[in-house]
Parts: C-alpha cells; structure tokens; sequence
C-alpha cells in the first residue's frame, strides 16, 4: 500500500512548507514502503537543509527496501532511504555560513559524514569513520541509517555536500555520488597509464568505473555482461566480454595474450564473480571489490597467495566527490547515456519495480520529487 498527499503550500512568499512528502519505510520489505506526509526537517549546527531536485535509485536502494541488512541500514524504522541527489540550499544551520554555505547554492550529497575526529577521520578516511553508527559523536550515512533523500526535502551535514558547477543539470549532479565512489574504486586498483582493466557486471557502478578507468588513462577496459546493458559498455567504449558464450576467465586471458588483465573491479556483487577478478587478473595484478555478495565466497587463494593478488575492498569514497565533478562537466564521466527512467516521487514502487526488474532495459533511474 501507498498512500498520497499533496504538498502543504509555503504560508507565504519564500517560506519553507511545515510538511512535505516522503518516502518511508515501516518495515522491512516492499510492503513496508510508505509516502507520507511529514514535518520538513530543521538544520542543526553545521547542516543545510535542501530541496531535492533529483535522486537515483542505488544499486543498495532494494537490499535496504528488503531488510537485507537488519539492524544495520536501517538500525531501526519508520526510516526514509535515497543517497544519490542534488537540490537546493533552502536553510542554514547555525555556522553553515561561516563556511561560505548560502540559500539558493546548488549542491550535490554523499551519504557518509565521518565524524571528524577518530584517527580514520584525521588521515582522509572518513568513510571508514570509527565512531561510524554513532550520532551523538557526529557521524552519519545518510540514505542508510540517517534519513536520506527520497523526500522534497533534506538535511545534510556540511560535510557531505559540495557545490554544483553551473555546467551540470541537477540530474547530472545527482550521479556525483555514485560517480565518486566509481573513481574511488578505480583509485584502489592502482590504475595507470595503459593498464588494461576488466570489470565485472556493466550495471549503473559497473558503467561509470568502465568511464573512470578510461579517464585515468587504461589502455583497454573490458566488460564482462551480457545483453543490453554490456551493448551499452561497448558504446561507452569498452571490449566485451560475453559471459554467456563461455568462460569470462579464458575469454579475459585470451584477448590478453594469455597473460591476464592488470587490474580487475568486481561490480556485479556474487561470490563466483570475486573469484573469476582473482583469477583474471595477471601475477602482481590487483582487484577493487564494490559488490556485497549477499554468499559466502570461495576464492582461490593458492592463485591470491603465489602470485601476490592484491585485492581492494571499497566503500563508498574518500575524497573524490570533488575530484569527479571536473570530469563530469568535461564529460568524460557522463551519466546521460546511463538514465533510461523518469519518475514522479508518488511513482516510487513503479520506479524501485522498474530499477529491480529491469524493465525497459533499466539503468539509472531517476525520482523527481
């Protein structure tokens, strides 16, 4: 079930409404997925408060939706999901100002905000903050256990929001999020000039690592997929790599000489796929890992320990949102080839089916609220 209300007018000229529509989980499952409608939530110290303009659909939207991670994302309902979007600065928390934060800025979000002041904050590594989970030391991940973005409205911590550059639409900037963890991934496989890189699973993450490794200079990317989706990796200028024709593992080694790829990203999330980037890659190669297999995973370790496999786990990004907007407005990083669907806020279920199901050869889809 579903329910609908329509948005509360602003009482006058440039004010904010009371309420707003939202999208809220009950419980766990897609039974539990709710629009309703809530009070708009006030800024506290060192956080703005955004019109939402534009938000994706993640690849981790339907396991949340699912309750595939119990008392963990989300520790606990009602619960409103959606981490990839861009909007409007429409209220400052006390100091936001002082950090040149101003009503009207155009801005993107990332879901982590570290706490600022563990060891892992200190060095960069915010996204593995150790207070992580804990906010009444300041951290948060929003969309995941803080109230995220499928809403007309939402607050973020100054920290986990970067201006829009004025070359981008809001649909566009939306995908920073997504965008940066994909250059993030790419950065812990140690890509350089001329590698040749293979990435497994050419879905929405798989799609902008295939950019991202091409934007720091891999010779070659091949993308194991199959139908539409690895048709769209050739467009965005990969070799495929057709699992269903036969082993990816061979196929990757015989296009290489026999000798494997340099690197290799783990996008499709299967504990059989982690295993086939450790055997694909050559001695002294390395793998980035982005999929959760929801399995366990055997891997072969003999393979992983003689011949020095590096293998890189990935979460979410540090540091790269502002290093991925640049590639974006030059478009060597383009999400537009990768939106395939639009849909209203009310539409949610349709577009979280669409998303799932893949309907209509579904990539990135888009809710606007």
């Amino acid at each position: 079930m579903i329910a609908d209300e329509q948005s509360a007018p602003a009482s006058a000229a440039g004010a904010l409404p009371a309420t707003m529509r939202a999208v809220v989980l009950t419980e766990p499952g897609f039974n539990g997925v709710t629009l309703q409608q809530i009070p708009v939530p006030s800024p506290r110290r060192m956080e703005l408060l955004c019109k939402v303009e534009a938000v994706y659909i993640c690849g981790t939207d339907p396991h949340i939706v699912a309750g595939h991670y119990p008392g963990f994302w989300p520790m606990a309902y009602p619960f409103i999901p959606g981490h990839e979007w861009a909007g409007t600065i429409v209220n400052l928390g006390e100091e936001a100002e002082a950090f040149g934060w101003r009503i009207g800025q155009r801005v993107a979000g990332t879901s982590h905000a570290g706490c600022g002041y563990c060891r892992s904050c200190s060095i960069g590594r915010y996204n593995l903050c150790e207070n992580y989970g804990d906010a009444a030391r300041g951290h948060r991940q929003y969309g995941h256990y803080t109230a995220g973005a499928y809403a007309e409205y939402v607050v973020h911590s100054v920290r986990s929001v970067f201006r829009v550059p004025d070359a981008l639409s809001f649909e566009e900037a939306a995908a920073m999020d997504p965008a940066s963890i994909a250059l993030h991934t790419i950065k812990r496989a140690g890509v350089s000039p001329g590698d040749t890189v293979a990435v497994i699973g050419p879905g929405p993450m798989g799609l902008m690592v295939l950019q991202c490794a091409r934007a720091l200079g891999a010779g070659r990317v091949l993308v194991v997929g199959r139908g539409e989706r690895l048709a769209k990796a050739v467009e965005l200028g990969a070799e495929p790599i057709d699992y269903t024709r036969g082993d990816p593992v061979a196929a990757v080694r015989q296009v290489t000489g026999g000798r494997g790829a340099d690197r290799a990203v783990e996008c499709a999330g299967t504990g059989e796929t982690l295993a086939q980037a450790i055997e694909m890659v050559r001695k002294g190669g390395s793998v980035s890992v982005i999929g959760i297999p929801l399995e366990p995973a055997a891997l072969p370790i003999k393979k992983l320990v003689l011949d020095e496999i590096s293998v890189h786990g990935v979460r979410a990004n540090r540091g790269t949102c502002e290093e991925v907007l640049p590639l974006m407005v030059r478009g060597t990083v383009n999400v537009r080839p990768l939106v395939t669907h639009r849909f209203p806020l009310a539409s949610f279920p349709e577009a979280l089916a669409t998303f799932v199901e893949r309907r209509g050869g579904a990539i990135k889809v888009l809710i606007k609220p």
